[in-house]
């Protein structure tokens, strides 16, 4: 790898790293809700700095183990671990954007500028003050899928008050008569008959 860089290719770089980064969405997230602090705003230029360094000025060669171990390290900086994949994805866009700008081939970091910016929000999932301590450092965790952790209300049946009144803790569906869906008929439990009055 070629570490001697023209100043224009230099250039490219630079901002290639910012732009790459800036579509890092679990790195804008992470910086979006101050997840490292109150300084988490200077986080984006520090690591931009901190890559182009490594790819320009290293004695040794850079290899992509070498970049995506300084991602990881520096996303715990930021509170948080990311298992989507995303660090390795950066590393290698990094690493080849940077074997380009070596060539003069600044293609990539042009598509990057075409492309527009992510819009980057996080809901953080409602819990109990009694777990809020437990469950503290799994809010900064990222993962592709946190459906089971999801709280969906169940439809509201049209029962009568008295009926409610009654029987608080019985569900719609155990106070409605069969019904033929697909030829398929669908019969209430037993024990659901012995409890109406």
């Amino acid at each position: 790898m070629n570490n001697n860089l023209t100043p224009e290719a230099a250039a490219q770089l630079q901002e290639g790293i910012s732009l790459l980064l800036s579509r890092w969405a679990a790195f804008q997230m992470a910086v979006q809700n101050e997840w490292g602090g109150r300084d988490s705003g200077q986080k984006p230029q520090q690591l931009a700095d901190n890559i182009f360094h490594l790819l320009t000025q290293s004695k040794d060669r850079v290899y992509i183990d070498d970049v995506e171990l300084m991602l990881d390290e520096f996303m715990d900086t930021l509170n948080t671990v990311i298992e989507d994949g995303s660090i390795e994805e950066v590393a290698e866009k990094l690493m080849v954007m940077h074997e380009e700008c070596s060539e003069g081939n600044f293609d990539s970091i042009k598509k990057l500028r075409e492309t527009s910016i992510p819009n980057v929000s996080y809901v953080r999932q409602g819990s109990n003050d009694s777990e809020d301590s437990e469950d503290n450092n799994e809010d900064d965790t990222l993962s592709k899928d946190n459906s089971s952790e999801m709280e969906i209300d169940a439809p509201k049946s049209q029962s009568s008050p008295s009926q409610k009144d009654s029987l608080p803790d019985q569900t719609s569906q155990r106070e409605t008569p069969p019904q033929v869906v697909d030829g398929w008929t669908v019969v209430p439990s037993r024990r659901s008959k012995g409890k109406k009055k």
